[in-house]
């Protein structure tokens, strides 16, 4: 395996993937995000970081339209592809649904996939894509993977499992190609402990300790609404949460940039991975490689 392993990052949003897997040592070799948005927060945090993305046009927008013979060589695919359809606000459609085609892009996946045969994709989504249509939506995304010559482990990993003071639970799929794959099974982190909570976060005491999932936005509801998922009780004064906290509770760093409105930055974070979780996984996943 090369000594600092290449990777893609597909759905990029804002850079979780990016920034836990560059902590590692590892190097993003080509990235893309059609939201221009999140396109703006991207290149502002990563710009100095990775700046070959954007001198050599490697920092694609719509994933459709990618020439796949122009992406340098990777070892890891990875993509947090778009959850909307699987998830509760989305109605949990799935695949297939014509007036959203944000579920099909799973096969956009694959035809990196086809073409470029990474030794490993590290795929994310909400939990709820286990269960979708009885299992029948999981069931197909395993299938086509596997026929591909890929092993395909999957595990429903929460935020709060590598000491992030939020719920999140995601489901993480790690497949290794069989040409990589050592005698052993691919095994996730096992959880550590939760030492940093959202009085930490807050700076102040929190009725609660572990914060709600973000979620992408909409109408703030109150303390006490069962669907509330923002405000929260600070040292006796009802409080909403920022994007300054919001990043905190995803594990991003304290200098991450918004170059966009706060709305824009709580709908990028509402959508982004946990960098910690992510972090945990891609460890054990250079780990694999290595003893391949």
């Amino acid at each position: 395996m090369n000594q600092n392993p290449r990777f893609i990052d597909l759905f990029s949003g804002i850079g979780g993937f990016h920034l836990a897997l560059h902590a590692l040592g590892g190097e993003c070799v080509f990235a893309c995000e059609i939201d221009k948005y999140a396109r703006q927060t991207y290149e502002k945090n990563f710009s100095s970081i990775t700046p070959s993305l954007f001198e050599n046009d490697l920092f694609a927008a719509d994933i459709a339209n990618v020439d796949l013979r122009g992406i340098p060589d990777y070892e890891i695919l990875c993509a947090g592809f778009p959850c909307q359809p699987f998830s509760q606000a989305g109605y949990k459609r799935g695949f297939h649904e014509e007036k959203d085609n944000r579920g099909n892009m799973f096969f956009e996946i694959l035809k990196f996939v086809d073409q470029h045969q990474p030794n490993v994709l590290f795929l994310e989504n909400v939990r709820h894509l286990k269960n979708h249509d009885d299992g029948r939506t999981f069931k197909t995304i395993e299938t086509e993977i596997r026929k591909r010559g890929y092993s395909f482990n999957a595990k429903i990993v929460k935020a709060s499992d590598f000491n992030l003071p939020q719920h999140r639970p995601r489901v993480f799929m790690v497949c290794f190609h069989k040409r990589v794959q050592n005698k052993k099974d691919f095994i996730f982190p096992e959880p550590v402990p939760l030492d940093y909570f959202m009085s930490d976060v807050f700076g102040e005491p929190c009725n609660k300790s572990v914060g709600y999932t973000l979620r992408v936005g909409g109408k703030s509801s109150g303390l006490n609404d069962r669907r509330n998922w923002d405000t929260y009780m600070v040292n006796g004064r009802i409080r909403k949460i920022t994007s300054v906290e919001g990043k905190m509770m995803n594990g991003f760093p304290e200098d991450f940039n918004f170059p966009v409105s706060e709305t824009q930055a709580m709908k990028q974070l509402g959508n982004s991975v946990a960098v910690n979780a992510i972090k945990a996984t891609a460890k054990q996943i250079f780990a694999t490689l290595k003893e391949g």
